[in-house]
């Protein structure tokens, strides 16, 4: 079968005659003289009034988009978003030098939690990059690993910071 292109004309026994606007890999949009813009499946039935070559790529921006989230998520520091946690949106983190002739540090939760969250996902990043080293081998990688995952428990404290748990810091499970 082969797949029309944008500007084609076809009769479908429900909604009537109409002009493809859009195609996907699955589907074509339809603009229809009664029934106004309509999906139907590629391989539904209707009759081909005058067909268009397709001079368009099948693939949907929303299959693109899935692809391209999916890649950027494995191999970049591109980060999900992570929410703070209600009780501490707008709250302030405020740290005094033992010695009182120093200055202080006050700053907003939310700066320091984007901080924590930075840090995190270059954890991961860098987990990957080892995990798909060629250049180490697996006694080297698990040993990287395990470095990486004491990181990962040394920062369980700032977890309370965290709104959903699936996305908190997780160490070495005790046996």
């Amino acid at each position: 079968m082969n797949i029309l292109g944008i500007g084609s004309r076809i009769n479908h026994n429900e909604f009537g005659k109409g002009v493809v606007t859009n195609v996907t890999s699955k589907d074509y949009r339809v603009t229809f003289m009664d029934n106004g813009l309509e999906t139907i499946e590629i391989d539904s039935d209707f009759e081909v009034i005058e067909a268009c070559e397709d001079d368009v790529d099948t693939i949907s921006f929303a299959d693109v988009e899935s692809s391209l989230v999916r890649i950027l998520k494995k191999w970049s520091d591109v980060s999900e978003v992570v929410n703070i946690s209600d009780k501490w949106k707008g709250g302030k983190l405020i740290m005094e030098p033992g010695d009182t002739n120093l200055q202080g540090k006050e700053l907003t939760i939310d700066s320091f939690f984007h901080k924590i969250t930075m840090v995190r996902d270059r954890l991961r990043v860098m987990e990957q990059k080892i995990n798909a080293s060629k250049n180490l081998d697996e006694q080297e990688k698990i040993d990287l690993q395990q470095y990486i995952t004491r990181s990962y428990g040394s920062l369980t404290s700032f977890n309370v910071l965290f709104k959903m748990k699936s996305q908190q810091f997780v160490g070495q499970k005790s046996s």
